[in-house]
This record gives C-alpha cells, structure tokens and sequence, in this order.
C-alpha cells in the first residue's frame, strides 16, 4: 500500500494499483503471499491494536484477501525482539507454520530492515523502489523492481527461468 507513517485510519489506505492482481496471479501460480510488518506504532502507542486490526482488514479488502498469512510484530525500538525485522523471527515462524523452504522463498520490500530480514532467513530479496525504497542505502539485495507489482512479476519471471 502507499506509505502512510503509523497508519490507522481505513481511509488512508490505498493499495498500490496493480498489486491486488498480482498477487492472484503469484497464488494461482502455487504461491503464497505472506505479510511480515512491523507495526511499532502500537508498541508506542501512536496506533492501538483495534486500529491496526482495522487497516488490516481494509488491506485485505482492497487486495481480495489475496494474503495466506499476516505475521506483525509490536514493540517498538531499541528492543532485543527477534520477531522485529531486520531480525528473522517472524519468517521463521511463517516457515514453520506453512512448510515453507527458505530456499524456494523471497522478501519484497522497501526498507533496510526487510533486506536484512530476507538475508538472515536465507531468502532471495527484492528492494522495491517505491516508499523508502526511493532512497534506499543498504545491503545490496538479490533484485531491485520499480513497484512491487513489477517485483510480484520478476519473482514469477525468475522462477520460470530456474525450472
């Protein structure tokens, strides 16, 4: 969706044309499509959980409920959470609740953070342009895309090329 900081109100959430399509197309294909967030907001109290729920729920809407899992972590920083991203917790725990192999995965984001992440569980990650990925300076990711439309087609280009 488009940024919005410590987003909580359903109305300001806007997905990302193209996105809701995509992603059907990546889960007709065999995917899934897993949401990992942090959502410090909550641990700071800037957003409360009933706010986030309900963004979630409008997200889903304007997607057509196109996630198989959502995993989102609270605190907020300086925290030793191994769930918060760029820790890997979360998507080990999104591994382990659906069989996933780390190997024949990928992170798409747009922050520092979700490279970080995507590298520490052994995932191939895709920094998107748009957001904070506009003016990313980080680790150098597996694959750079324009949106994350564009990196939905590149994950699904490229798996076609590996067999």
């Amino acid at each position: 969706m488009d940024e919005v900081n410590y987003c909580r109100r359903t109305q300001d959430v806007r997905v990302i044309f193209g996105v809701a399509q995509a992603l059907a197309d990546l889960r007709e294909r065999g995917w899934l499509a897993i949401l990992i967030t942090n959502q410090s907001g909550i641990g700071r109290g800037t957003i409360t959980i009933e706010e986030y729920q309900a963004v979630h729920s409008e997200l889903l809407r304007q997607i057509g409920n196109q996630l198989d899992g959502a995993y989102f972590c609270l605190d907020a920083p300086p925290t030793d959470s191994k769930r918060r991203k760029p820790e890997p917790g979360m998507i080990f725990e999104a591994m382990a609740d659906f069989h996933i192999d780390p190997t024949k995965s990928w992170m798409v984001g747009d922050k520092v953070a979700d490279i970080q992440c995507g590298q520490a569980a052994g995932l191939r990650t895709v920094l998107v342009r748009t957001g904070y990925g506009a003016n990313y300076v980080g680790p150098e990711p597996d694959f750079v895309a324009e949106s994350a439309v564009s990196a939905i087609h590149l994950i699904l280009g490229a798996t076609l090329d590996m067999g």
